[in-house]
């Protein structure tokens, strides 16, 4: 299990530790799962994912 504490950068953000890592890869495959057309970006600033996008498209055809 990833450790969730978070510390303070000292500008309001918080960042979490590397073993974290796994938490955000989960994080990544829960926004895969289901999408049959789309797409997922991952962002990520200083080495620390920040955001995931999930944009799911549905083909009329």
């Amino acid at each position: 299990m990833a450790d969730l504490t978070a510390t303070s950068q000292g500008d309001g953000r918080s960042r979490r530790s590397l073993r974290d890592g796994e938490f955000d890869l989960e994080q990544v495959r829960t926004a895969v799962k289901g999408i049959r057309y789309g797409e997922v970006r991952v962002i990520i600033q200083d080495g620390v994912v920040v955001q995931i996008e999930r944009v799911e498209k549905q083909r009329l055809r």
